[in-house]
């Protein structure tokens, strides 16, 4: 027989699956892409739409990096995934932009995600017999070009490419890496500094469509699995005290996955509902169905909405301490987490972490886990305003 474990692996990381939960959890192909490959964020609840630019807008939204402060930003991550579980299965990625001038900038990415290696063994009586192993893992490649259309106002589109390869050929002899690709739209808005009373303050706000794109397919013969398109809204707000020296950020971000909710009833041979799968529609048609397609209604829409409140303290540029809340419905996932998060800067490097605390009766992946990021800040510096 072969090892258990890599069938459950497959399996389990397989969103190609017909079958779904009764409550109707929307699944799509490469969920990875929904992970924050940075600690920054990771640290502010799963926030970045509208945050302040960094190394790691491509993710969030490449429309900021118009508005980057640096010429250049070079960003690594490391984020290892059930770390409780196993050691070699991390979500790893490499993040560069370029500001061209004061109006455009562009942007590359890599992310991996590694499954570790999984053996298989056949039992004869009491031996075991080594029948190999395999490496999963999934990947994407992307660029993007963002354009300030006004001092206040950037946009930007983005390409990606993605690989995934989880069919093993030890489970399915005819088993081959899919892949697609996806473009992401973007804005991005950034207010002048303005003085009040006690305070400066300066206003975000932002979008972003990811993912958009054809379905994976692994095969001829199998269903395709939508890719994770998914809609970023989110606004921000930064408290500016003694000239500059302190800084408070405040963040809010709503987000929905444009992919259809699974509701074509699976029966039992008695006739009871044991599942629902989603319907075979085109990804275009995907998109505009999602906004009222689930059977309950327009109650059950709202569920599929996550929202996340994230806040981020800084001392001259040189020292952050975040802190965040994410919440997902019961019935859509149930994700529901604390996280904290800091950094510290000297000269043109900078190190972040985060941390994740469950609040769950799902036990989260990353949980009990520290999730690291460095970024080199490069060039010369722009002021906006």
């Amino acid at each position: 027989m072969k090892k258990l474990f890599a069938l459950i692996c497959t399996l389990g990381m397989m969103i190609n699956a017909n079958a779904q939960e009764e409550n109707r959890v929307i699944t799509t192909a490469v969920p990875f892409l929904l992970i924050p490959s940075d600690a920054r964020s990771a640290g502010m609840g799963d926030i970045g739409v509208a945050s302040s630019p960094d190394a790691y807008s491509q993710q969030w939204n490449p429309a900021k990096h118009a508005f980057a402060q640096q010429q250049i930003g070079i960003g690594i991550s490391y984020t290892p995934y059930l770390s409780d579980l196993v050691d070699d299965i991390f979500l790893g990625g490499v993040n560069f932009y370029n500001r061209i001038n004061e109006r455009s900038a562009w942007a590359a990415s890599f992310k991996y995600f590694s499954l570790g290696d999984i053996e298989f063994n056949t039992f004869d009586g009491f031996n075991v017999i080594p029948q190999g192993s395999a490496s999963p893992n999934e990947f994407t490649l992307d660029v993007s070009y963002a354009l300030k259309l006004s001092d206040q106002f950037s946009m930007a589109v983005a390409g990606r490419f993605i690989n995934s390869n989880l069919r093993l050929n030890e489970v399915d002899p005819d088993a081959s890496s899919a892949s697609s690709f996806a473009v992401d739209v973007a804005g991005y808005y950034q207010s002048e500094e303005i003085a009040y009373n006690d305070f400066n303050g300066r206003w975000r706000g932002g979008f972003n469509i990811s993912n958009l794109g054809p379905k994976l397919s692994y095969d001829d013969g199998g269903q395709d699995s939508y890719l994770p398109t998914l809609l970023r809204l989110g606004g921000g707000f930064d408290f500016i005290f003694s000239g500059g020296l302190n800084k408070l950020a405040v963040n809010a971000e709503v987000g929905k996955l444009l992919v259809p909710t699974p509701n074509e009833e699976i029966l039992d041979p008695e006739g009871n509902v044991i599942g629902y799968r989603q319907p075979d529609d085109s990804f275009l048609s995907g998109v505009f169905s999602s906004f009222g397609d689930a059977p309950d209604g327009f109650s059950e829409e709202l569920k599929e909405f996550t929202w996340a409140l994230g806040t981020e303290y800084t001392y001259d540029d040189s020292f952050a301490l975040r802190a965040g809340y994410f919440n997902e419905s019961e019935e859509k996932g149930a994700r529901k987490f604390f996280t904290l998060g800091a950094g510290f800067k000297y000269n043109v490097v900078k190190l972040d972490i985060s941390y994740l605390f469950s609040a769950s009766r799902v036990r989260n992946p990353l949980e009990n886990t520290l999730r690291f990021s460095l970024t080199f800040n490069l060039g010369e510096e722009y002021i906006e305003y």
